[in-house]
């Protein structure tokens, strides 16, 4: 079976998921919130999570062609799947892109003009936090990314049809896949930083857009794993063995400690350094957020390193089944930690009225603390760790997810799952003029 079939069953199932999801999305928009901030929040959280998945889908295939790795030819049309979502991701950021335009959201304290003209950093910022980066910033390296996925897979079906496994179409490939890297590599900081990191926009890091890459490409292994798995249940991929597994398992395993890495680096750094308008990120997630804080190293780290760490356990389906899920899932909150906090200091400040009491005067003091922090140093990091040690009141989808993310995530990957099985049905599932299908069958760790 090399011929993908997309069952009505499995359309049903991803069009119930995308029910779901807008389901979600339209409740959350009537909750009533100020500049309905939960909605756009959970649309920015999971339009930038899915969109950076098959990102780093295009990246991975780079990755392998260029390092001339066979393992993976016989389910490279997965990745190859992923990045044709990288059309719906310039969509789907284009609304938010919208939004700023016409002022349907508050997500970006920088958009206001009102904040920016009473705050120096923001206008210090603001050469590179403004509408017009972020909406045409958005629009040339996505559709980049796109028009190199759409090359890549042009060439790789062309080689199905025309291939004789001599390198003719895969010396095209290299010479793409080679441009891929440095291109993903190096513009991915930009937008990253313009989608992610200027919802906190008197923080910055040098470090944050790699960490948000790692982040987008564990969750990429594990979603490969999962549907890997689930193909063979119904017959597909009959030549993927445990031993291609075991190499995906093997990713996961150390990226997960890649991730973690980045994670402590970055916070290590900033730690010591004891930066007032550096230290404010943590000590409010620190202080406010400490379940999602300590469980996103728990579920990122601490599980897929005990469970992945014995090697048998990176052939079993039934383990990398559950590691996967609780993983994708972990890293999907680490978005939620990344967004949706800086997210609710905005939308306070800018409504100008204490709807959450105290929480809402300690978010905006440490607001103010980190607006003046450049001038005040340590004395401006003491205001924001006192502000912050009285913010402390539970606020539905934000302290937590709550049934309104967890669906709209629902929805998002039912529609990641579309588009990628969609993509699946117009190519074989198993490149056979590859010239490194051999190796990949073949393949023995």
């Amino acid at each position: 079976m090399n011929q993908f079939v997309f069952t009505s069953r499995e359309r049903m199932t991803f069009f119930i998921m995308m029910g779901v999801g807008a389901l979600s999305l339209a409740w959350a928009f009537f909750v009533g919130d100020d500049f309905h901030a939960r909605f756009w929040s959970n649309y920015l959280h999971n339009a930038v999570f899915f969109t950076g998945i098959a990102a780093m889908g295009l990246f991975f295939i780079g990755v392998t062609i260029t390092a001339w790795g066979g393992w993976s030819t016989l389910f490279k049309r997965i990745w190859e799947a992923y990045s044709m979502f990288l059309i719906v991701g310039v969509g789907l950021m284009l609304v938010v892109a919208l939004g700023l335009w016409i002022g349907y959201h508050k997500l970006y304290h920088w958009n206001d003009a009102a904040s920016v003209a009473d705050d120096v950093i923001l206008q210090g910022k603001a050469s590179f936090l403004n509408k017009g980066w972020y909406t045409f910033g958005t629009l040339g390296i996505i559709a980049a990314w796109y028009f190199f996925a759409t090359k890549i897979r042009s060439i790789s079906k062309a080689e199905d049809a025309n291939g004789d496994r001599s390198f003719s179409h895969h010396h095209r490939l290299r010479v793409w896949a080679a441009a891929t890297l440095p291109l993903i590599g190096f513009t991915m900081v930009p937008v990253v930083w313009q989608w992610v990191m200027s919802i906190d926009a008197h923080w910055y890091s040098t470090m944050f857009a790699w960490y948000a890459g790692s982040s987008w490409f564990v969750s990429m292994i594990c979603l490969t794993i999962l549907i890997i798995i689930y193909l063979k249940s119904r017959g597909y991929y009959s030549q993927i063995n445990e031993e291609h597994l075991h190499d995906l398992g093997k990713f996961l395993f150390a990226f997960s400690i890649f991730w973690t890495y980045l994670w402590f680096s970055q916070y290590m750094l900033i730690w010591y350094a004891n930066v007032g308008e550096e230290t404010v990120y943590f000590r409010h997630r620190l202080d406010n957020y400490k379940v999602l804080f300590y469980a996103n190293l728990a579920i990122n780290f601490v599980l897929p390193f005990l469970i992945l760490m014995r090697n048998d356990t990176k052939r079993k389906y039934g383990t990398l089944v559950f590691t996967s899920c609780v993983v994708f899932f972990g890293h999907w909150l680490d978005y939620f930690l990344m967004i949706k906090p800086g997210v609710l200091h905005t939308t306070h400040e800018l409504a100008g009225h204490g709807g959450h009491g105290e929480a809402h005067g300690a978010h905006e003091a440490a607001g103010h603390a980190a607006g003046h922090a450049a001038e005040h140093g340590h004395e401006a990091a003491a205001h924001v760790a006192e502000a912050a040690h009285h913010a402390s009141e539970f606020v539905s989808g934000y302290t937590l997810p709550g049934f309104l993310e967890i669906g709209a995530m629902i929805g998002f990957l039912g529609l990641f799952l579309y588009v990628t099985f969609s993509s699946l049905t117009k190519a074989s599932l198993v490149p056979e003029n590859d010239p490194y299908i051999a190796e990949s069958v073949h393949h023995h760790a």
